[in-house]
């Protein structure tokens, strides 16, 4: 694979020699494939010869990438293809979240460039039951990607927008904890995404910091005094990463906070000469991930009680509010019909069921393995699909047999 030769030439003086060879050598290795587990719909189920990844206790190394769109239980949400380095938000949220709970769990959260949804619904599995978030998306089209994977997570508290950061400036929310995963130059998906390859040169990164600043700038005043602003991206050079967190602490008078890691997890720290603040870099070849940089801020004050109260009333619109899939976590299932393989993929691609005869008429929930897909309107002699259209699976090219990610876990034999 052929990399622009300023990528080359900067990113080898910043990682030196040796760093960069082990990174260039990543490109001949195979890429980790892996996998977060919903833990509200997932409790009864295993990953099948899966590795754990060892900085997030939900997610999971596989040995191999299956074709996930042919999986039902990816389909209802039952898990996230995640890459693992970006997981590393759980471990920050597990040992920082106390700092803005210990007063109330009535937390109101931002993720505010969250398409397509992976760390959001990292976040909402792991914040208080609750806690309020808002996931939120610039771009329409991404924005509708980002809620359908909202919607198949299925957790209560979670609403998606699609506004630009100053809209939340302007609207005067507050929130206790923010993330922003900034748009960037993308230098860490490289081997991942050859598309990030030929949109990259030095005139991007230039953008990409001066934007990231701004977003940043109206994200900082819509945080809590006290309150955690967690900044991430995907790229290695300084100027997308160490000098903007210089600029926040310099600027905005942000505090880091460190993150306690283990030697094995290949954790890279500060490359900026002269800056030694915990910050942390996750390098494709030296770290089991792709790339991802990450820092832990936090608001200078004190974090009081119900004093995000307010931004639990949105002034802003959402696009809607998803409804939980799982009994018991909001949502009634009055009919149950449980579908065989070949079946939840006709439903998955839109077509009409044919449903035993007893089946009750009107609207039933039909499910994969006892974990609800979606509706259909059983009218006797057919069930019409309301799958959304736009959820559908397009492909004709159907598989005989099902490849399974997950499977129940035994009971213990007595």
């Amino acid at each position: 694979m052929r990399l622009p030769e300023d990528f080359i030439r900067t990113t080898t003086q910043l990682m030196g020699p040796e760093r960069f060879a082990r990174y260039m050598q990543s490109f001949n290795e195979e890429t980790p494939v892996s996998i977060r587990l919903n833990p509200m719909k997932a409790s009864g189920l295993q990953v099948i010869d899966g590795e754990q990844v060892p900085w997030c206790r939900d997610g999971f190394y596989l040995k191999s990438r299956p074709n996930f769109t042919f999986d039902p239980l990816f389909h209802a949400g039952c898990y996230y293809v995640q890459e693992a380095g970006s997981m590393f938000i759980d471990e920050v949220l597990r040992q920082h979240l106390s700092l803005i709970t210990h007063h109330s769990s009535l937390i109101t959260s931002l993720d505010l460039c969250a398409a397509p949804g992976g760390k959001s619904t990292l976040l909402r599995a792991v914040l208080p039951e609750d806690c309020v978030l808002y996931s939120n998306e610039p771009i329409q089209k991404r924005a509708n990607i980002l809620l359908e994977n909202i919607q198949k997570w299925g957790y209560k508290n979670h609403y998606v927008t699609n506004l630009y950061p100053r809209d939340y400036r302007k609207a005067k929310m507050k929130f206790d904890l923010i993330l922003c995963d900034v748009p960037c130059s993308g230098e860490g998906m490289f081997r991942k995404d050859e598309a990030t390859i030929q949109e990259w040169s030095l005139q991007n990164v230039e953008k990409c910091w001066q934007l990231q600043r701004t977003i940043v700038s109206d994200a900082w005043q819509c945080l809590n005094e006290g309150g955690i602003l967690i900044y991430s991206t995907c790229t290695f050079n300084i100027k997308e990463n160490e000098e903007n967190i210089r600029w926040m602490m310099e600027e905005l008078g942000a505090i880091v906070l460190p993150v306690e890691t283990k030697p094995e997890w290949n954790i890279t720290g500060s490359l900026l000469e002269g800056f030694n603040e915990p910050v942390y870099r996750f390098i494709p070849g030296i770290s089991r991930s792709e790339g991802l940089f990450v820092c832990v801020l936090r608001k200078k004050g004190t974090l009081t009680s119900g004093g995000s109260k307010n931004s639990r009333k949105s002034p802003i619109p959402v696009l809607t509010t998803p409804l939980p899939h799982r009994e018991g976590s909001g949502e009634s299932h009055d009919s149950l019909f449980d579908l065989s393989y070949p079946q939840a993929l006709s439903y998955l691609r839109g077509e009409a069921l044919i449903l035993p005869p007893d089946t009750p008429r009107g609207q039933v929930t039909v499910c994969f393995m006892g974990e609800p897909l979606g509706l259909v309107k059983n009218i006797g002699n057919r069930a019409n699909n309301l799958y959304p259209k736009e959820w559908r699976i397009k492909t004709t090219h159907l598989p005989h047999d099902y490849e399974p990610v997950l499977q129940p876990i035994e009971a213990p034999s007595e």
